[in-house]
């Protein structure tokens, strides 16, 4: 691998064991960086360690982990510190569906698990890792959302508000850091081959779709040290980067 532009940085991804944050943590690494891979799955992760080390990237840190679980967010942020004193990328692309259901019908204990992944973990991961981010010369977090945050459509509820709280998150602490070396922006991938994808749309044909690679090699561009703009949207279906406008 010749061309490393991110050789010597560290960079987290959530959601990494499959889909577009196991791509993503793989055109990471093969840009350079060490990769922090977050997931509940020990074998899902094990996999793309393997994988990684094949095209030939240095071993990935490894942590088996519960989004919701905000201490041991907090132990990992620690952790990063201890060991690399900062983190030049976070990737926030781990998240679930949620139930497909009308509004009332959806059960308090299905809407507490959305907003806990969807939302409250985003949050926590600003909390543990904004130090390092601060600590590095060029840091940029991606979040990844959502079409349905704008969309709203019949029976995505939880699902669309969680993504459009996001986008909030994101903004409000791309705003909080503009006058910093971290530049925050959001990323919204569109329909993509992966497992949340076929248990939103059971009968679509899964070969009209792009696969996750595709679009990690989008966000690996908006993890780059020359990346200027912060607070912006990267749509990925129309390769568009748009800005936020305030209504009328």
């Amino acid at each position: 691998m010749t061309n490393r532009p991110l050789a010597g940085r560290i960079a987290c991804v959530t959601g990494a064991s499959r889909g577009i944050g196991r791509a993503t943590a793989l055109a990471l690494a093969a840009a350079g960086a060490h990769v922090v891979a977050l997931a509940r799955t020990q074998g899902g992760l094990e996999s793309l360690d393997d994988e990684i080390q094949k095209q030939g990237g240095q071993p990935a840190t490894l942590v088996p982990l519960d989004l919701r679980d905000g201490d041991g967010l907090d132990r990992l942020g620690l952790a990063i510190h201890e060991r690399w004193g900062k983190l030049d990328v976070l990737v926030a692309n781990g998240a679930i569906l949620g139930p497909i259901s009308p509004l009332g019908h959806v059960a308090p204990k299905e809407w507490d698990q959305i907003v806990g992944i969807n939302l409250t973990a985003q949050w926590r991961l600003i909390r543990s890792f904004d130090p390092l981010l601060q600590a590095a010369d060029a840091a940029r977090a991606v979040f990844v959302t959502s079409g349905a945050a704008w969309r709203c459509r019949a029976y995505w509820g939880p699902y669309a508000a969680t993504k459009a709280a996001l986008d909030a998150l994101a903004r409000t602490y791309a705003a909080e850091t503009e006058t910093t070396a971290i530049r925050v922006n959001l990323f919204n991938p569109g329909p993509i081959r992966t497992a949340m994808r076929a248990q939103a749309m059971p009968g679509e044909d899964p070969e009209t779709l792009d696969k996750p690679e595709e679009p990690a090699r989008a966000i690996l561009s908006l993890c780059l040290p020359e990346v200027s703009f912060t607070g912006k949207l990267f749509d990925y279906p129309t390769k568009t980067l748009k800005s936020f406008q305030e209504p009328a």
